[in-house]
């Protein structure tokens, strides 16, 4: 890992049981272009807000708890920060940790752009991945993990095995 590694962020919250299964320490990326109406976290949007902090800041108040089941990354968009992002996720991965992705992309636009912008990386060290924009119409609190029922919880694992049903 780069010791000088940065990755603009929102915030952080240090543990969720919110954010995906277990105890989870989430980073809230800066920068998204979906711009989602009645998104949760609408001050996410500006690339150029929030704050920059190194991997190694992070993954030393990771080292904290060690409670932690996973990490999430929420937005924001993640995958505009792919490529720092996967060196954060191969850490925690390393300390034996899951990785939660929220994105606004579908699991296919991600995967057919994949190669050209780097994305594949993160996308490898992610077991479970939030697709799909938040629609306001198809809100609902009903269903974990998820803001509007038009997003889809995928577990990367099953789907990297395709003779197993990769939607939880």
């Amino acid at each position: 890992m780069k010791s000088n590694s940065v990755v603009r962020i929102a915030g952080i919250t240090k543990e969720s049981v919110c954010d995906g299964p277990g105890i989870r320490f989430v980073i809230f990326t800066q920068g998204c272009f979906h711009c989602c109406e009645g998104c949760h976290n609408p001050q996410t949007h500006d690339p150029n807000g929030g704050y920059e902090i190194s991997i190694a800041e992070l993954l030393a108040m990771v080292d904290e708890n060690p409670l932690l089941d996973g990490v999430t990354l929420s937005g924001g968009e993640p995958f505009l920060q792919a490529g720092v992002l996967s060196e954060f996720a191969k850490e925690c991965h390393d300390r034996g940790l899951s990785v939660m992705v929220y994105t606004g992309y579908l699991y296919e636009e991600i995967v057919a752009k994949a190669d050209k912008i780097d994305w594949q990386k993160l996308l490898d060290l992610t077991e479970i991945l939030v697709d799909g924009r938040f629609v306001r119409e198809q809100a609902t609190q009903e269903i974990p993990f998820i803001g509007s029922t038009n997003q889809r919880v995928l577990n990367l694992i099953l789907l990297r095995c395709p003779t197993q049903t990769a939607f939880l």
